[in-house]
């Protein structure tokens, strides 16, 4: 089951790229920072928060140091650049049932965590992962991007012109 863990954060970080390509056509850069509300982070800071989770979720499963792909191009660029490094690198990595580590240790803000491996990503790493996924789809489209269920997973389908309002 842990072994998947890299397939299914590449499979969400290429949505969020699809997602920020629509974004950045769609309502531009004054998006990056724009916020839900004035006490919540940045656009731009839940996509590198996306990516960094990805990788804080995965690394400690084989043992290996985290790293970051996180830049100082503050633009849809820089996003774009971070993710698919960030996709480049949990493509390279293999995690196997039989090397775990028996527990994991993180920050959580200002708390230090200290879990099992299983508990570690699907208690506590995927859980930040979708939140932060879901600030960004949130943020969008408070700033009037036309997104749907399509974009984010792209399992749903819908006709155009669709909306739930009656």
């Amino acid at each position: 089951m842990l072994a998947s863990a890299p397939n299914i954060f590449i499979y969400y970080l290429d949505r969020l790229a699809f997602i920020l390509q629509k974004i950045d056509v769609m309502a531009g850069d004054k998006t990056l920072q724009a916020r839900l509300t004035d006490d919540m982070l940045p656009l731009i800071n839940h996509v590198r928060a996306c990516a960094n989770f990805s990788l804080r979720g995965c690394c400690p499963l084989i043992g290996q140091q985290v790293v970051s792909f996180e830049n100082e191009i503050n633009s849809f660029d820089g996003l774009q650049q971070q993710i698919e490094q960030t996709i480049t690198h949990l493509n390279s990595l293999v995690i196997t049932e039989a090397n775990l580590p028996k527990s994991v240790q993180d920050k959580a803000g200002f708390a230090t965590v200290t879990l099992g491996s299983y508990e570690y990503l699907f208690q506590y790493i995927f859980p930040n992962f979708y939140f932060h996924l879901n600030m960004v789809y949130a943020i969008a489209r408070q700033q009037g991007v036309p997104l749907s269920k399509q974009d984010y997973d792209a399992y749903h389908k819908y006709p155009t012109g669709f909306s739930f309002e009656r």
